[in-house]
């Protein structure tokens, strides 16, 4: 009978140890730029009940999870998003905490989707939340956060920059123009595509199906197309609903130019964000060649914890997945290769000093040194090779005439040089 091999699920990944250090390099600096503007780190479970998703996000969601039907006839499905997670984290437990609540997370997320360019089935995904604040502060110091993670990794305002926006001033911009509140969000979906969706047929959308004229949805398209800021204030600023979000939207441009991050800001009305939670600011970070999808997306969500079962808060955050900001970084040669490190490798010239290297190798992992030998009699040539291959940076040669006098030779890997250096220092 032939023996059955096992295939890779598709949109799977695995991570042999150079693919695991290039996560954790990615990991490592989202913890570090997390920690320096004082977020704390949480987690969840990665199996959660599967209403917690449909409340949020509508039955058409069910499609698109790995879900089932668990052995207590629980219906649930593994998490394909963090956000609903933290509302029922934070449940009862926020009323007791100081706000605004500063967390992060980086947990391993799953979609039943189609694999291609910069989407598999599963991910790791950075995810950074202020909740309890309502000020634009909390907006500019959740995108601070995803810009200087990305700086972190090497990449620069001339390799990726943000699009931002505020769907509240783009509501009063649209209400400005004549669109009914009822039509809002369909108008917001067809902006949402725009770039994909070629401009005759966005032009007939905003005219059929939003109610616009089509003096009114060419005038919406240019502004889309090309309106920023000053446009919009000497269009529509005298309005006090865009008065106001203009106000806003210049605070969060002015605080992230005080911050050095100006540079990595473009404002953008195309950016909405799909998802119909957003309630505010929302922003997404590209590479600046335009060639990959979004790196990272996020925004105000101020009705979201309420929708899965919490109390009403306001919040702010956003998701950075690890395949797209991996590509983008080999892409670039920001991914350098990770070669195997071991401090001392022990060649055993002779098998009677077996347990002396045992002894040694005890005494350097105590004190926070890595230490391999060979697990077996070899020859000296293929030891010295195999601490070559280990990347050791130093060899201790336990050799019979050096033993005899309580000494080891130490060789340094990178120089050749060599020294005799007694027992007891190694033991």
């Amino acid at each position: 009978m032939p023996k059955q091999t096992f295939a890779r699920l598709p949109g799977f990944r695995d991570f042999p140890p150079e693919d695991l250090a290039f996560r954790e390099h990615i990991f490592g600096a989202w913890r570090r730029v997390s920690v320096r503007y004082g977020f704390q780190e949480y987690d969840g479970p990665p199996l959660e009940p599967l209403n917690l998703y449909v409340e949020k996000s509508g039955e058409e969601i069910v499609g698109q999870l790995y879900h089932f039907q668990d052995k207590g006839d629980r219906k649930v499905a593994l998490r394909p998003e963090m956000t609903p997670s933290l509302a029922r984290i934070l449940g009862d437990r926020h009323r007791s905490m100081a706000k605004p609540i500063r967390w992060f997370s980086i947990p391993h997320l799953f979609r039943y989707e189609r694999q291609q360019k910069g989407r598999l089935r599963e991910h790791f995904q950075w995810n950074v939340d202020v909740i309890g604040e309502e000020g634009v502060g909390a907006d500019v110091e959740v995108i601070a956060v995803a810009l200087d993670g990305l700086r972190d990794l090497g990449l620069d305002q001339g390799d990726v920059h943000a699009r931002v926006s505020n769907r509240r001033l783009l509501g009063a911009i649209l209400s400005a123009i004549g669109v009914e509140d009822t039509r809002l969000p369909i108008a917001f979906a067809i902006i949402d595509k725009i770039e994909r969706t070629p401009a005759d047929r966005s032009l007939d959308r905003l005219q059929t199906e939003v109610g616009l004229d089509e003096v009114r949805a060419r005038a919406a398209f240019g502004l889309l197309d090309q309106g920023g800021l000053d446009d919009v204030k000497s269009e529509f600023g005298d309005l006090d609903k865009v008065g106001l979000e203009l106000e806003r939207m210049e605070e969060y441009i002015g605080s992230l130019q005080a911050m050095g991050l100006g540079d990595f800001v473009d404002f953008d009305l195309r950016i909405v964000r799909g998802l119909a939670y957003y309630t505010g600011i929302v922003f997404e970070i590209f590479d600046r060649k335009g060639e990959s999808r979004a790196i990272c997306g996020g925004g105000r969500y101020d009705n979201l914890l309420e929708l899965v079962g919490g109390d009403p808060l306001p919040a702010v955050g956003f998701g950075m997945g690890d395949v797209v900001l991996g590509e983008l970084l080999r892409e670039l040669d920001l991914a350098d290769p990770v070669s195997p490190e071991v401090d001392y490798f022990i060649v055993i010239i002779g098998e009677e000093h077996r347990e002396l290297a045992y002894a040694i190798a005890r005494s350097q992992r105590d004190k926070g040194a890595s230490v391999q030998y060979a697990l077996r009699e070899q020859p000296v040539r293929k030891q010295f090779t195999a601490a070559g291959n280990a990347g050791a940076r130093q060899v201790i040669v336990l050799g019979p005439d050096e033993v005899a006098r309580e000494c080891a030779v130490l060789r340094d890997m990178a120089s050749g040089e060599e020294r005799e250096v007694p027992l007891k220092e190694l033991r």
